[in-house]
């Protein structure tokens, strides 16, 4: 599996979420994902360990997750690709709604 296949699933984008926020323990990461079992969330926290995308330390019993940051880099270079794209369009949009006359709103 990689990156791409790792986030399209939902309950491993929550994961990163809830990560993106700081590190939290395996036990955290289960309380905050009530749909889900615990063995569910392992396996998800597996694979998003696999890909790069988590670490994991070991402190005492627990085991403490975080985000990795170099994980999101091919990421960020496919989504890179398209950022050029967004600033036309919002131009082209401002330009469109300024000829615009909107009736008064009261």
């Amino acid at each position: 599996m990689d990156v791409f296949e790792a986030v399209a699933e939902p309950h491993r984008r929550e994961l990163l979420d809830l990560l993106a926020e700081g590190e939290r323990s395996a036990g955290e990461l289960v309380a905050s994902l009530p749909a889900l079992t615990q063995p569910a969330v392992s396996r998800h926290l597996r694979i998003l360990r696999e890909v790069g995308l988590v670490e994991v330390k070991p402190e005492g019993q627990r085991r403490i997750y975080a985000l990795r940051a170099d994980g999101l880099l091919e990421i960020d270079a496919w989504i890179g690709r398209y950022r050029r794209y967004w600033p036309r369009h919002l131009n082209a949009l401002e330009k469109h709604l300024s000829r615009k006359d909107f009736p008064d709103e009261r």
